[in-house]
């Protein structure tokens, strides 16, 4: 089975994030060994929107985290049992395959109880009463599946027998003395005590050594609705085994059953079970229906999830839970960051206008034709990044994929640029929340940590009247996740200019970064169009100083 790895873009994720991330997995699928799946970390933005209905292409799967789960693992795929069957079976099943415990589930498939070896060997070694096939609800199938049993005659209107349990061997008179009505006779063929239980209407006899009954006593016992099993067993061992016939459901451990889900995670049932002392606890699906046991043994497994980041490669942008997965390969146009790998991986990183620049590059490298739709993707992405080469981040390699890429997904670039930021660089009816967490991304240095937002539109007046608001989300937004330094880009792709709006301690770093003086808590920047090459770089050299 064909291990599966995640291919993924940073949080909040933008255009060249998704595209780069659906692009590479086409080509790992059509190349690799494994299952390559791409994902994303956040709600899709109005442009990716527009990219992918325009070619018809699903948004990847939504994915919280990388951490290892419990349905990533091997674990026993134990059928668990009705809680009806017998200690025997049970027994039987759990010696057979060499387990400790077995889940019991209900009539709808779901957890009701667990039962272990520790249960069965207990029940052997109590002494019980002689009425126990009547408490535990001991039925007569039971019996015949314990003692091998053949049917002589069944009473259909008894499901239960709740007498006494004899197994004879006193005198006819002294049989006659302490049966009860009711109650449930061992014997061998011996004609003296069977009839002597038969007079006494008793509920149930076992004859033992595979022995028959006469004629006429049989006919007595269906008169006195009595039913009669043949075992090939002796008495002596009928004796031994008839308590084996409960159902697990009686000795079975109903109460504070620990049990886990196949969502659970590794790190949390480590807890659990350094606090308990079972040998395995059954693990229920989405269904709460039953699929198997786990135990200490299978968290011993140095399994990862495997991960393959594009468009980033720094910690704080991408996926929860990353330092417990296995990252395969990285492939980014950002600066190098803090990502770090236990082992040698391909990472590619180039200083191109876009990863779906890399990504389309890999395909012609490598003499495959990305799809139709795949090209349309990785085109969309290349003009979304790339503001269509007015950013200072464009570069020659990007046109000439972009040209390629054009030709094979069949678009014309100038229309489906302008009907792609039209669409997409609409603020109407978006919050301050929206507007700020639809392409946030965090850095951090040695002694701060700054959050950068930053938004395309060709109407920027727009925001005028949302400033307000805006600052004031920024600014609670600073105080809940610690930042020294927060600020909005807001880029006039038409005028090729930015407003920078910044809220923080270290607000003075923009002053000092730009060489200019901000009014209040903005400052318009004729030319900046590119976080990554035109604010970043500045603000590090600052804060770093």
């Amino acid at each position: 089975m064909k291990d599966t790895v995640y291919i993924t873009g940073h949080r909040n994720p933008d255009s060249d994030s998704i595209c780069a991330a659906l692009a590479y997995a086409e080509y790992k699928n059509k190349t690799g060994n494994e299952k390559y799946i791409p994902v994303r970390l956040g709600e899709i933005n109005r442009e990716t929107y527009f990219i992918l209905a325009y070619f018809g292409v699903d948004a990847p799967q939504y994915i919280e985290n990388v951490r290892l789960q419990v349905s990533d693992l091997n674990i026993d795929k134990i059928a668990p049992i009705a809680s009806d069957i017998t200690l025997k079976m049970a027994w039987n099943i759990m010696r057979m395959n060499n387990i400790k415990s077995l889940p019991v589930v209900d009539e709808n498939e779901t957890l009701s109880g667990v039962v272990s070896v520790s249960n069965v060997t207990e029940s052997y070694m109590d002494v019980w009463d002689n009425m126990i096939l009547g408490k535990s609800k001991v039925t007569v199938n039971n019996l015949l599946d314990t003692l091998t049993g053949q049917m002589v005659h069944l009473d259909k209107d008894r499901k239960h027998f709740y007498g006494k349990i004899y197994a004879l061997s006193a005198s006819p008179d002294e049989v006659s003395k302490i049966i009860e009505e009711g109650d449930i006779v061992i014997t061998g063929n011996r004609r003296e005590a069977l009839e002597g239980a038969i007079e006494r209407k008793v509920s149930l006899i076992i004859i033992t050594g595979s022995g028959e009954i006469d004629e006429d006593l049989l006919a007595k016992a269906e008169e006195n609705r009595i039913t009669i099993i043949s075992t090939p067993y002796d008495t002596y061992t009928s004796s031994r085994l008839i308590s084996q016939a409960v159902p697990v459901s009686y000795v079975m451990t109903k109460d504070n059953i620990i049990y886990f889900s196949s969502d659970d995670y590794i790190g949390d049932i480590r807890n659990t079970m350094a606090e308990t002392r079972f040998r395995s606890y059954p693990v229920v699906n989405e269904e709460s229906k039953v699929i198997g046991t786990i135990s200490r043994f299978h968290l011993i497994s140095e399994k990862k999830k495997k991960v393959i980041l594009v468009d980033h490669n720094e910690k704080g942008q991408s996926v929860e839970g990353l330092n417990e997965a296995e990252i395969l390969e990285i492939i980014d146009h950002h600066r190098v960051a803090d990502v770090a790998t236990t082992t040698p991986i391909f990472f590619r990183n180039e200083p191109v206008g876009s990863t779906s620049t890399i990504v389309a590059n890999i395909f012609f490298e490598n003499g495959i034709r990305p799809s139709k739709k795949t090209a349309g993707l990785l085109a969309a992405a290349i003009i979304s990044d790339t503001l269509l080469f007015k950013s200072p981040t464009s570069t020659n390699v990007d046109r000439l994929v972009l040209e390629r890429l054009a030709k094979i997904a069949d678009i014309d670039v100038e229309d489906f640029a302008l009907e792609m930021f039209k669409y997409g660089t609409s603020l109407a009816g978006k919050t301050p929340e929206e507007i700020l967490k639809q392409d946030f991304k965090v850095f951090t240095y040695d002694n701060s940590k700054i959050g950068v937002s930053q938004v395309y539109t060709m109407d920027a007046e727009s925001l005028d009247d949302l400033k307000d608001t805006i600052i004031a989300s920024m600014e609670q937004m600073t105080k809940d996740e610690g930042f020294s330094l927060q600020l909005l880009i807001v880029t006039d792709i038409y005028k090729e200019g930015s407003e920078l709006i910044v809220v923080g301690k270290q607000k003075d770093v923009i002053n000092k970064a730009f060489g200019v003086q901000m009014k209040g808590n903005s400052v318009y920047i004729p030319g900046i169009l590119s976080r990554k090459k035109q604010v970043i770089p500045p603000i590090s050299s600052v804060i770093n100083r």
